[in-house]
């Protein structure tokens, strides 16, 4: 009885080995496959294509003011930056305000608070998309606490007219709050590195999309084609939705490094990037399928499993087999560790052994793509599916 216990143990043990070996061939193929794609590079050229910046804020009162100093900065591609306020509480509308005195591009828009249950970010948008200046013919998106430098839009637009994109997104340079954000932040970003490759590319594939929200060009075609964000209410990740219905309807998206030109200082300590970023990196919506549950596996056997099971190396026989291929994956997250380092503007040095954190980090995602109902600055979200 012991014997066969045994033997069926390692039956198992064998069977999930090569599960992860052959989880870990798609995550390696993904990233060589991805790998050399094109960066934004910066350029204040002035080009001809005129640009409406939506900003959509709620209580930003403590990281406007930088946003709004660096898009007051932008050449004459940009004719107007709307600030879309979505019922502040705090001095938000006094920045604005203030703002607007120095610049006359700069207007506030009060769209008030969104509908029950709907996300905030999506409402301030389209109320934006309306207000906007119909001889604009491009929309660039920017949050809050991003810093954007001066050769920001005319980069962005550029980029996107000499390469006939009409959709794409920035991988902005992230600013971290301190030590022990850079614990947990990169463990996060590898989710997204190994599920979807390095940035630098456009697809038409909306199970191989990435977008960032914080800071999105796009083309007024583009977004007519799918009604602007109107139909995005009630996603959790509206930038992920929007770029996957454009990729649906045979629109090129793009996602790309930069010459840093953007950057941005999301949270403010490692448990709110824990909580919050979590909370859309599943990317839940109606293209959730099969493709996106096996990339939660690839998260769980690939990622987040090698550091502890890679102890087992000096064991004998098949658990020792496991043991080197998990040294191997554990190698591998180093080196991606490496290669994100330019992701941020800072490393502490705990950003180095940030890996001991994955699999907390892997279960968050877990755990908030099976959520339906998600807070966030005391609105609640209800996640829709179809």
């Amino acid at each position: 009885m012991v014997g066969s216990m045994r033997r069926l143990a390692q039956v198992m043990l064998v069977i999930f080995g090569i599960l992860q070996a052959v989880l870990a061939v798609r995550v390696v193929a993904r990233m060589m496959r991805s790998a050399g794609g094109q960066r934004i590079a910066s350029s204040p050229t002035p080009r001809a294509g005129r640009v409406s910046v939506i900003v959509p804020v709620l209580n930003e009162q403590d990281r406007l003011d930088t946003c709004l100093a660096g898009l007051a900065a932008q050449g004459e591609v940009v004719s107007e930056i709307l600030v879309v306020d979505g019922g502040s509480t705090d001095r938000t509308c006094d920045v604005v305000d203030r703002w607007a005195a120095r610049d006359s591009r700069i207007r506030l828009i009060r769209a008030g608070s969104a509908p029950a249950g709907a996300n905030g970010k999506v409402h301030n948008l389209q109320a934006g998309l309306r207000e906007a200046s119909p001889e604009t013919s491009w929309i660039l998106t920017i949050d809050a606490d991003v810093r954007p430098t001066p050769a920001l839009a005319t980069s962005l637009v550029g980029f996107a007219e000499d390469h006939a994109v009409q959709a794409l997104s920035v991988a902005t340079r992230q600013r971290l709050s301190g030590w022990e954000e850079a614990l947990v932040h990169p463990a996060m970003l590898t989710t997204l590195v190994y599920r979807f490759g390095i940035p630098g590319h456009a697809t038409t594939d909306p199970h191989e999309i990435q977008a960032n929200g914080q800071c999105m060009l796009l083309s007024r075609t583009a977004l007519a084609s799918v009604d602007g964000f109107a139909d995005l209410g009630g996603v959790i990740a509206e930038d992920v939705t929007l770029a996957r219905n454009l990729a649906a309807r045979g629109i090129p998206v793009g996602f790309y490094e930069s010459d840093d030109l953007v950057d941005v200082e999301m949270y403010d300590s490692a448990r709110d990037a824990l909580v919050n970023w979590s909370r859309s990196l599943p990317m839940r919506d109606r293209y959730w399928g099969p493709r996106e549950r096996i990339g939660l596996a690839e998260l769980a056997l690939v990622q987040a499993a090698p550091l502890p099971l890679s102890l087992l190396a000096r064991r004998p026989g098949v658990l020792g087999l496991l043991g080197r291929l998990n040294l191997g994956l554990v190698m591998m997250r180093l080196g991606t560790l490496a290669g994100t380092r330019r992701a941020y503007t800072e490393a502490p040095l705990t950003y180095w052994v940030s890996p001991i954190t994955d699999i907390p980090v892997v279960a968050a995602v877990g755990l908030q793509a099976m959520r339906r109902t998600h807070t966030w600055r005391g609105r609640t979200v209800m996640r829709r599916d179809d």
